[in-house]
């Protein structure tokens, strides 16, 4: 937390331009919150139109993409339209061909890169575990692959991130706010818009803010613009922000269904409302679902031992796959490094520490207990980014240690090793033939 947060619970603010403010600007690696999200785009473009046919969930998305710019039939109605409406925006600028069906994923995808290593600095002020959670995201698997395609996990992804990073910005410099919580407020009302995965990780910042304020013990709880999280913005006014705001932002997502039909039916939204329509996407999120073959469990997800292949099959002239696991070496180093966060956060009062183990638990524990039958190792991207967040500052701490230096900078190439040994079939590349996979399946729950 910075010295201007504290200092102004006592009713006065660090100067600004002091030199513990200037040391922080002089430090920040706002170059690299650039150049790392601009290379991981310039490697998710490679063979970007590669399948040049929809694969794995596209079949589903961009049918209903083409549905919305023909004002046409209201299709996949278990998922929020936002997600949707971004794929059908790629395909309104770039056309229906596959640059214009993964343009906005791919955008979303170097955001998210962006967005996370400002969320950490925001967090941490720790310029070395920012850069090493560019590097750990962008070859974490996870971002890439879902970079690439032409689904929803992207952009709730993607809105998380700038949420976090708004979130956090706002707690490290509250003489802006109120403007970065009402930016908090827009990214989480369009993650909730993207997909309803995003639901415990968009209540967290409200949250926060009423727990932060209800231990601060302030007299006048709703009305006090004074204490943390964010000082000068009152619980009354951080509700419209963190709550009423999203909630608008999502529901005007649902605009553009209006004006979709029901077959020959109008729209269901004018049949059933906002209201009547959600009653209908929890009914089918909640439906029976037959058993699949790549489906697994939350424990199968922690340990990455079960995959999914998104592709696997000759097109485009060759053999090709696409992989969704998590880097094999992070996910597991991932496990200790959050243990680490959790005893040293709570030790040092370390509360960007404590927070990521929070985001990861809450995250996971989603699926511990939604109503969903079947689930997915693509269930995992969220808390697999608070994974190696924990990664990125467990080996910050030992970045500080010259005895122990070393280690930080060996893992960061070793990821990027793994990343580029695995960089074929994570971007459909030509293979030699159909046995192989065999080359990357190091565990029967890969195959």
């Amino acid at each position: 937390m910075s010295e201007a947060v504290f200092s102004s619970e006592q009713g006065s603010e660090t100067p600004a331009g002091s030199g513990d403010d200037l040391r922080v600007m002089a430090s920040d690696p706002w170059a690299w919150c650039i150049a790392l999200p601009v290379l991981f785009g310039a490697l998710a473009a490679i063979r970007l139109t590669i399948p040049s046919a929809p694969y794995f969930d596209e079949v589903h998305y961009l049918p209903a993409a083409r549905e919305l710019l023909s004002g046409g039939e209201y299709l996949n109605r278990e998922h929020p339209l936002l997600g949707k409406e971004l794929i059908a925006l790629g395909i309104y600028l770039l056309g229906d061909n596959p640059l214009g069906w993964r343009i906005m994923p791919l955008i979303a995808g170097i955001i998210t890169v962006g967005a996370g290593m400002r969320a950490i600095w925001h967090a941490s002020h720790e310029r070395f575990a920012v850069i090493a959670y560019g590097v750990l995201l962008a070859t974490g698997f996870h971002i890439f692959v879902h970079a690439r395609i032409a689904i929803l996990d992207i952009f709730m992804l993607c809105f998380l991130a700038l949420a976090a990073w708004q979130f956090t910005a706002a707690i490290r410099e509250p003489e802006t706010g109120r403007w970065r919580l009402a930016l908090t407020g827009i990214a989480i009302g369009c993650a909730l818009a993207s997909k309803w995965n995003a639901v415990p990780l968009a209540m967290a910042p409200g949250l926060t803010f009423f727990a932060a304020r209800l231990s601060a013990g302030r007299r006048r709880l709703v009305f006090s613009k004074r204490g943390v999280p964010v000082p000068g913005i009152s619980l009354a006014e951080a509700f419209v922000w963190l709550g009423v705001l999203p909630m608008a932002i999502y529901s005007a997502t649902f605009i553009p269904g209006y004006w979709l039909t029901a077959g020959t039916a109008p729209s269901p939204l004018s049949q059933l409302g906002l209201i009547g329509l959600h009653q209908e996407i929890i009914a089918l999120q909640q439906q029976v679902i037959t058993p699949h073959s790549y489906q697994s469990t939350w424990a199968q997800w922690v340990t990455n031992t079960r995959g999914i292949w998104y592709l696997y099959e000759f097109t485009d002239g060759a053999q090709r796959g696409v992989l969704l696991i998590g880097n094999p070496l992070t996910m597991l180093l991932g496990l200790p490094a959050l243990l680490w966060c959790l005893v040293t956060g709570f030790g040092r009062n370390d509360w960007a520490k404590v927070g990521i183990v929070i985001g990861y638990g809450v995250s996971l524990g989603l699926w511990l207990i939604a109503p969903k039958p079947v689930q997915f190792y693509y269930h995992y991207a969220v808390p697999s980014c608070f994974l190696l967040a924990a990664l990125a500052l467990f080996l910050s701490d030992l970045h500080g240690s010259a005895r122990h230096r070393w280690i930080s900078y060996a893992a960061l190439g070793a990821s990027t090793a793994v990343f580029a040994i695995f960089f074929p079939i994570l971007t459909a590349a030509p293979l030699d033939g159909p046995m192989s996979f065999a080359n990357w399946t190091w565990i029967a729950g890969w195959r």
